[in-house]
């Protein structure tokens, strides 16, 4: 497989360049991955707001429409992990095709539910597949970058470039989303979701030659790998339920927040600024060559999300809230690209894609939750209630960080290619 971007040799004997995105996106055979990868993960970003504005609208209750978002997001966060296992075993191709396939029908059939006025159980019943087949683009994108780069110095670049990537959407996503569901009608939202991740899973999906290739040895691997099995993923999983926290509580509560003084169109522009902060954050973050251990960087930046998450109940003004927002977001930005970065060096080459999707899957059920709460919380106490998800979220989330830390202290790498759960097979899932 032509799957690995190396050094030159004469660049070996000198100071290698120092990584960057201009590099990054000369590697071969990026673009033909990242451009419809690209296409195919904007829909996710606006999957819970679409729900929470529809649900909102035909049931005039944010705790139903958090509720049933939430149902959505834990059924994301419980089928992720076996959706990259398979990809591991199988192929992304094989597990793509089916999974857009449910995911655009359960996503109609969710949206013909709420405008008939169905029963909130039957939603609930329509948000599990919808959620169980959320493509994820993500993870598999950051596993092609693995295939093509291995052990190059550019995984850092890649995973910072991802997270921007990821965020680019969520600036895109809600405003697209807000924008449909509030000037065409209550149900564009999700019907533009489900249309998107059609198209765009599909030409993703069509881009075989870019995709880890299994083998026999690579099934075997994968087999016998748990991604969870590693103690330092355990400790990120924590982490990543925090950050779902900022992103479910931040939707409903800007939402709410919006809606009671009367402008439910600057719940996008908000909500963009937030990803705003958290996009130009992880340009940043990319661009510059870190000399700190990652978990200690980890623990710095985790720290001051959750002292900036811990304002948000403050504010009383759209400008306030923009700017606090804007700074939460700066902080989300270098423990999402920390902690997958962290991956790359604790857990073993064939079970990397699994591992993402569990962090993918943590960031989804946190926001699941955050939803729920923050739903009730601004439906039975104040205005701004909901933003007290964020600052709890955070904060256990930094606790368990603290204690724990030590997990995340990463192995030397001669010790895994000795282990042989390297990057001696080539064609293994990186």
């Amino acid at each position: 497989m032509e799957s690995t971007v190396t050094t030159e040799p004469s660049e070996k004997s000198a100071t290698p360049p120092r990584p960057g995105y201009g590099r990054l996106l000369r590697t071969r055979g990026a673009w033909t991955f990242l451009l419809p990868g690209f296409a195919a993960r904007q829909p996710f970003a606006m999957l819970t707001i679409s729900i929470v504005l529809l649900v909102q609208h035909t049931t005039g209750s944010y705790g139903a429409a958090g509720a049933a978002a939430a149902v959505t997001g834990v059924s994301m966060a419980l089928f992720a992990p076996y959706s990259g296992r398979l990809a591991d075993r199988h192929g992304q191709r094989a597990v793509l095709i089916p999974g857009v396939l449910v995911h655009t029908v359960s996503g109609l059939a969710f949206t013909a539910l709420a405008l008939a006025h169905a029963p909130l159980w039957a939603l609930f019943v329509a948000a599990v597949p919808t959620g169980a087949s959320v493509p994820q683009i993500g993870p598999m994108v950051r596993a092609r970058w693995g295939v093509r780069l291995q052990d190059s110095p550019l995984m850092s670049t890649a995973a910072a470039f991802e997270s921007v990537t990821d965020e680019l959407t969520f600036v895109f996503g809600p405003l697209l989303a807000t924008a449909l569901c509030t000037t065409v009608a209550p149900a564009a939202g999700l019907v533009t979701e489900s249309a998107l991740t059609l198209v765009g899973g599909l030409l993703f999906a069509a881009r075989k030659s870019t995709q880890p290739q299994v083998t026999a040895a690579g099934h075997a691997r994968v087999r016998h790998a748990s991604a969870l099995g590693v103690p330092g993923v355990r400790v990120l999983v924590a982490v990543f339920l925090g950050i779902g926290s900022v992103f479910g509580g931040m939707q409903v509560s800007l939402a709410a927040f919006t809606e009671s003084i009367g402008e439910p169109g600057l719940n996008g522009v908000l909500y963009g600024t937030f990803a705003a902060g958290n996009m130009l954050s992880g340009v940043v973050c990319g661009a510059i060559a870190w000399k700190a251990a990652p978990h200690r960087r980890l623990v710095v930046g985790y720290a001051a999300l959750a002292l900036t998450a811990s304002a948000l109940w403050t504010s009383h003004s759209v400008l306030v809230l923009a700017g606090l927002g804007l700074l939460v977001g700066m902080c989300i930005a270098p423990a999402l690209i920390t902690g997958y970065t962290l991956v790359e060096s604790l857990v073993p080459a064939g079970a990397r894609t699994e591992a993402f999707t569990w962090l993918t899957g943590a960031v989804a059920l946190g926001q699941a939750a955050a939803v729920t709460v923050a739903g009730q919380l601004e439906d039975r106490l104040w205005g701004g209630a909901g933003f007290l998800v964020p600052m709890a979220g955070t904060v256990l989330a930094l606790v368990t960080l603290l204690a724990l830390r030590s997990r995340l202290v990463t192995r030397p790498r001669n010790r895994t290619v000795a282990r042989g759960v390297g990057h001696r097979v080539p064609v293994t899932v990186d």
